[in-house]
């Protein structure tokens, strides 16, 4: 497998190219992170909330528990504690709530911001480098070969734009049947200028 062109400018475009791919999920990714540590900032109120529920249905349980020893009246005077008691729980049940949803939504967002970024990377860019990486291996592997050269001059016959084509000569196509060995090198040349390949020998 070729990972990168012999031909320099080629060379460079795709370790820009491979670079700015680099750096652009990286960036996707810090912002992902940063949208996950700014909206669990929002369970903040969410867990004073629950820790002041909690601590004010301790303490009135804990005088509910009191006033319950006093003689006589005890149960009755407990109620009106017990109630508040429960009402602060509420309270702090709410505040728990509030937080395993913003848990949820510091999950959520990030993806979502991430998904199409690193959607497009996989699915436009990853494909695109993955062919020509298959092709330039296969390419590179037959070029000193003469039945190689043959079939890189059939594939550019076959794939290359006629401009290109007619710059070779207008009986490039005629040559190539005939067995010319220089159509036949002038046609795999093309077809290794456009992968930036070079013949190794």
């Amino acid at each position: 497998m070729k990972l990168y062109a012999d031909r320099l400018p080629t060379m460079i475009r795709q370790l820009v190219t491979d670079a700015l791919v680099v750096l652009w999920a990286y960036l996707w990714i810090r912002v992902a992170l940063w949208i996950h540590d700014l909206v669990l900032k929002l369970a903040v109120p969410g867990q004073k909330l629950e820790g002041a529920g909690s601590g004010i249905a301790d303490n009135l349980a804990d005088a509910g528990s009191k006033v319950g020893r006093v003689p006589v009246v005890g149960d009755e005077l407990t109620k009106p504690f017990t109630g508040a008691a429960d009402a602060a729980r509420a309270i702090a049940d709410a505040g728990r709530q509030q937080q395993d949803f913003v848990d949820q939504l510091a999950l959520i967002l990030p993806l979502v911001a991430i998904s199409v970024p690193i959607a497009l990377v996989l699915f436009l860019w990853l494909p695109l480098r993955l062919r020509w990486m298959r092709r330039a291996g296969i390419a590179a592997a037959v070029r000193d070969d003469p039945a190689g050269r043959d079939l890189l001059a059939l594939r550019a016959l076959a794939g290359r734009p006629l401009t290109q084509l007619a710059k070779l000569g207008p009986d490039i196509a005629q040559s190539w049947r005939a067995g010319d060995a220089e159509a036949v090198d002038a046609l795999a040349e093309l077809e290794l200028r456009q992968l930036g390949l070079r013949r190794s020998r």
